[in-house]
């Protein structure tokens, strides 16, 4: 007979307290809480009271809301797709990486474009001279998607492409390729991202304003719906925007938000929500905040459940989110770079224990350059390894009944509730999109995040504690944009040789008419464009003949970087030192932000330009999409003394010489060039030897990088 278990007097939450308080920071107990920059406070002990209240402790996988995740087996019958996002230089070298993680363990393909061709321009247009296979893979025409999917076999292999901007020639383009290998529209699966409002908020991959933006992400929908039944026609993202610096809350509301406007557009279109909302998908950035994302996820399940309830939908598919997941580029850092091996494991089990449907996992390297097959090896392995060796898989939701995972996926979902009703006050993203009023409340989250970095509050092993003296050197991969472009014009040659230009033309005039008139589906008449061999750029010039090109508002925060920035002593003497320069000079420094090519991704330019503006610098931030002539040009008008060239898509081993150059024609040369962001240290002796005053990579502190930069313009005046 078993001994009767001892008897013991469970302790109170006064006694835990009192225990609590003997080790805590001044007696206060209250000061072990987390406060997140989302406004959640995170205490150290959860107990049964905190959720006692809530109302969806007790529900099951697989059934509404779906907190516990959408499939009531998940891991447990079949786990998670293991992606390998990538895309570089020529079709070929993409579909040899791609055939070679699938024979790895790779399960799906996830497509990155270069951005001339994110933009719609083709390999040959003057704008892009710098961007051609250089953050992504080239593609001008069904020639170069037949080699980038060679011997992929299409009815097999799940297709996920990240594409916005000219969505209607790349979708069109794949469905083309597929047709050609022998592969029918309605056996295609897989997901094209077709998510143009965050694109205005964050990446700026756009091509076309707002309004018919929004009419092409309809006909995708309408179409797919009716031809490709196992094609999602959308991936809603949150990933750019946390990566450009929303926090967990900012990223989940204004996501969801961008998810309600995209089904009241196709509502709008005369269709019926259950024949189009089983093939939405979302996507998520997954940072290194590790509690806020398993809960944020939980948090996104129920809460878009909710939301389609309120457009009455009924199916089961339709009520229920389903996502794919990228583990954190922004975290990734340059110094010490093997600690992000550990990030992205870290990163990829808040994934899981979120319940996502596919994951990418970034390699070491990306911090630096694009990965070698070294780093995508080791970040694709950290999945398999998490699959098939932990037994996480075996428990369908470990987090279930946590009282502190319960508790902080209602927080999360509250928090992000109270944003997505501001939203729609506003009359819906469309609109918050529209006014700027989104783009800057990310800005300011990420200003702050900076902020909290450079003064030390948020600790980044490597970067600003537990620094090392010497780095080592790591192999970075590198494409010659030269060549790949010169390749990509030779073969643009050779399509329009071959083709029949009149029926090119034709298809391309139905286009515009189209898009003129209001009638008819834009990809199915860009498919049939595609199918003659017309190019991504004549596709994409079809419509911007009718809609033009959208040009955003240059605005920057203020305020918030210096307000975050807790390292008084040294901001007030570096501020002083700008007071007298201006005195001594009769104006403040004066510095230009830019962005050059086709490069978007603006986080760090407009942090950088907070900065600098709170510090006292007079600061002016050029237009996106410049040109180093035009970038030269605007410097010269507004009398800078600096020109800082913000890079994170490898195109400044072309572009930040040509703008030395190009100030050096235009007269002048005594405007110092600095640049900031992803460059790999091996090009950093080249950027000085062209005349750049001073490089900036990831973790440098923007005071520091601030200081260095008034000094250059000191010597520069002497």
């Amino acid at each position: 007979m078993s001994p009767k278990p001892p008897e013991f007097k469970p302790a109170s939450l006064d006694d835990w307290a009192k225990a609590a308080a003997r080790s805590a920071p001044g007696g206060d107990v209250s000061a072990l809480s987390w406060h997140t920059p989302d406004g959640i406070s995170v205490k150290p002990l959860y107990t049964a009271q905190d959720i006692k209240d809530l109302p969806y402790t007790d529900t099951l996988p697989g059934f509404e809301p779906y907190i516990r995740g959408p499939q009531a087996t998940m891991y447990a019958v079949r786990p998670w797709t293991i992606r390998q996002y990538a895309g570089f230089s020529t079709a070929e070298e993409s579909n040899a990486f791609y055939r070679k993680a699938l024979a790895a363990g790779g399960q799906g393909v996830s497509v990155a474009f270069d951005l001339a061709t994110h933009r719609g321009y083709d390999s040959d247009h003057p704008r892009v001279t710098g961007d051609v296979g250089k953050a992504g893979v080239a593609i001008d025409s069904v020639e170069d998607m037949k080699i980038l999917f060679d011997q992929i076999p299409l009815d097999k292999v799940s297709v996920s492409m990240t594409m916005n901007g000219a969505v209607l020639p790349v979708l069109a383009g794949y469905v083309v390729a597929a047709e050609e290998q022998g592969v029918s529209q309605d056996q295609l699966s897989g997901t094209i991202q077709n998510d143009i409002l965050k694109e205005f908020m964050v990446r700026n991959t756009y091509i076309y304003p707002p309004e018919p933006s929004m009419r092409i992400i309809g006909d995708i929908i309408e179409y797919t719906a009716q031809n490709m039944p196992k094609f999602n026609s959308i991936s809603i993202s949150g990933y750019h925007m946390q990566e450009a610096g929303a926090n967990q809350a900012l990223e989940l509301a204004f996501t969801l938000a961008d998810g309600k406007e995209y089904v009241k557009t196709a509502i709008a279109k005369g269709m019926d929500v259950d024949g189009f909302a089983g093939r939405l998908s979302f996507f998520w950035a997954i940072g290194m905040n590790f509690y806020l994302e398993v809960a944020k996820m939980r948090a996104a399940r129920l809460l878009w459940c909710r939301i389609m309830k309120e457009f009455n939908a009924k199916s089961p598919k339709s009520l229920m989110l389903r996502t794919h997941c990228q583990t954190s580029g922004w975290s990734l850092t340059e110094q010490d770079p093997y600690n992000n091996v550990v990030r992205t494991t870290i990163e990829a089990m808040a994934a899981v224990f979120g319940g996502t449907q596919s994951l990418h996992t970034n390699s070491f390297d990306e911090a630096i350059a694009l990965p070698t097959e070294f780093s995508s090896r080791i970040a694709r392995n950290t999945q398999l390894i998490i699959q098939e060796e932990t037994h996480i898989t075996s428990v369908v939701d470990p987090w279930a009944g946590s009282y502190m995972m319960e508790k902080l996926t209602q927080d999360m979902a509250d928090a992000a509730w109270t944003i997505i009703e501001e939203v729609d006050a506003m009359g819906g993203m469309t609109k918050a999109v529209d006014s700027g009023w989104a783009k800057l409340k990310i800005e300011a989250a990420a200003a702050e995040k900076q902020a909290r970095i450079d003064s030390g509050k948020d600790v980044i092993v490597g970067v600003n504690k537990y620094k090392l003296k010497t780095e080592d050197a790591i192999e970075t991969r590198d494409i010659d944009n030269v060549a790949v472009r010169d390749g990509q014009i030779t073969r643009l040659k050779n399509v329009k040789q071959n083709r029949d230009t009149a029926l090119v033309q034709s298809a391309l005039s139905a286009i515009t008419s189209a898009a003129e008139s209001g009638t008819g589906n834009l990809l199915d008449l860009a498919i049939r464009a595609m199918r003659l061999r017309a190019t991504v750029g004549e596709v994409s010039d079809a419509m911007e003949k009718v809609y033009g090109r959208h040009r955003a508002d240059t605005q920057k925060v203020t305020g918030v970087y210096a307000a975050a920035y807790d390292s008084a002593e040294g901001w007030e003497n570096l501020k002083a030192e700008i007071d007298a320069f201006a005195e001594a000079q009769g104006r403040r420094p004066r510095v230009m932000i830019s962005k050059l090519g086709q490069d978007g991704h603006d986080r760090g330019a407009k942090v950088v330009a907070t900065a600098f503006a709170d510090l006292g610098f007079d600061v002016d931030i050029g237009p996106l999409f410049q040109t180093p002539e035009e970038c030269a040009r605007q410097a010269i008008e507004n009398d800078v003394h600096a020109v800082g060239v913000s890079t994170l898509a490898a195109g400044h081993k072309t572009l930040v010489p040509a703008i030395i150059a190009e100030l050096k024609k235009q007269g002048a040369d005594d405007i110092i060039v600095f640049v900031g962001g992803v460059i790999p240290r091996q090009d950093y002796e080249m950027l000085y030897e062209a005349g750049v005053k001073g490089i900036y990579g990831p973790g440098t502190p923007i005071p520091a990088s601030a200081k260095d930069v008034l000094e250059q313009i000191k010597a520069a005046l002497k």
